[in-house]
């Protein structure tokens, strides 16, 4: 009779290649506590990146990060677990609770200030929430887009600029001015307003070539007034200058006069006809339902004669439109600008066909789900010839540096 017991404490016993012996593997969980403190430093990230903390905003990446900014300063004793890493100050408003005596297992389930005793392992306000999203990759910030910003060592040189250029504005010395050049305007010893918040050039670097032999960009160190600073690309800076409708450059209100006389229109400068964007009227509950969605097109005539007979024609969705706005060329092939604006939102293009009155089907190709801003920021860099150096990012709905 066979000793089972006997037989299998000799097998275990004679197994000299350590085939039997396994390892128990090591848990890939994360801890909850860690869970907190990465999504704190995904708040510091933006923060660091965009010099601002993230805004209630239709970016569902950045309002997911307002969410959890705004749980974490609702929640004392979680903004306490993460005093020591919040280098930016963003819970210092927080009222921190006085330390609590535990005594009993009720002490400790109720002072579970990392939620490791609970299922509250996101700091979203609210896990309901629409925003809280699940299998959807975390935003990213690259230094390949724009270089994180940091403690400016030597913040205590620039400080009286921001200073003298805040006393400036409020007095009249100094003026903001609308971004239009990354050539004319992005120089060593420039002021701008991005963000709301004032930056300042304090030098230029070498350019040299990135990716192509057409592409050359050069390194920048910006400070900014909340005592930061970036070695940023240029076209970075230029980018994120382009992409906020509200930034500006400070220039000396004495300059104000030969700032426009580069805009100015002069006598031999020949007019070529008008760029315009459109608005569409139609009552087609697939086009009402596009709050973004415009027509660029060319006209070298009125635009409003132009789109007189709008209800009958297929590029213009066989309905009335509405101007939004208009954009007179000089010097400049319009015909060829507005391929060029029809290329540079293409991947935005509306894929919808409508139908004439015969019945025949048509698909207009003029029309883009583009925010306006970014159309009027397009045309902007097509006349200064920059246009070359972004690209339109369909996801982010931006133009961004190439």
């Amino acid at each position: 009779m066979i000793n089972f017991e006997e037989e299998m404490k000799a097998i275990l016993e004679s197994d000299p290649l350590g085939l039997l012996d396994v390892k128990p593997k090591a848990s890939s969980a994360i801890s909850a506590d860690q869970r907190l403190v990465d999504s704190f430093e995904e708040i510091t990230a933006f923060m660091q990146e965009h010099g601002r903390e993230p805004a209630e905003s239709r970016n569902i990446s950045e309002r997911k990060l307002y969410s959890r900014l705004k749980g974490l300063r609702e929640n004392p004793e979680k903004a306490e677990a993460l005093r020591e890493l919040d280098t930016l100050g963003l819970l210092a408003d927080v009222t921190f609770s006085e330390p609590v005596e535990i005594n009993t297992i009720e002490d400790v389930l109720e002072e579970d200030a990392l939620g490791l005793l609970g299922d509250d392992l996101v700091v979203e306000a609210d896990v309901n929430d629409i925003f809280t999203l699940k299998n959807v990759p975390k935003s990213t910030y690259t230094t390949d887009h724009v270089a994180l910003r940091k403690s400016c060592k030597e913040f205590d040189q620039f400080e009286p600029l921001f200073k003298q250029c805040q006393s400036d504005l409020s007095n009249g010395k100094k003026v903001q001015v609308p971004f239009k050049s990354e050539r004319r305007q992005i120089r060593p010893e420039t002021m701008f307003v991005l963000q709301g918040m004032l930056c300042y050039v304090a030098g230029v670097g070498k350019w040299e070539k990135r990716k192509s032999a057409t592409d050359y960009d050069a390194r920048l160190l910006c400070v900014f007034e909340n005592g930061t600073e970036s070695n940023m690309l240029l076209r970075s800076l230029s980018s994120a200058l382009w992409k906020d409708k509200n930034s500006r450059q400070v220039i000396d209100a004495d300059q104000l006069e030969l700032f426009n006389e580069q805009e100015r229109v002069a006598a031999e400068d020949e007019a070529t006809g008008t760029i315009y964007v459109l608005r569409s009227l139609s009552d087609d509950p697939r086009i009402k339902e596009l709050g973004d969605l415009y027509k660029i097109g060319f006209s070298s005539v009125p635009v409003e004669q132009r789109i007189q007979n709008a209800k009958q024609e297929p590029t213009y969705l066989m309905a009335d439109v509405k101007v939004v706005t208009e954009f007179e060329t000089y010097n400049l092939n319009p015909q060829k600008m507005e391929l060029l604006l029809h290329t540079f939102f293409a991947k935005a293009c509306l894929n919808l066909d409508v139908f004439d009155g015969s019945g025949n089907r048509h698909t207009p190709r003029e029309w883009f789900v583009v925010p306006l801003h970014v159309i009027e920021t397009a045309v902007e860099l097509l006349i200064n010839g920059e246009i070359v150096n972004y690209t339109y990012d369909c996801e982010q709905q931006a133009i961004v540096g190439r």
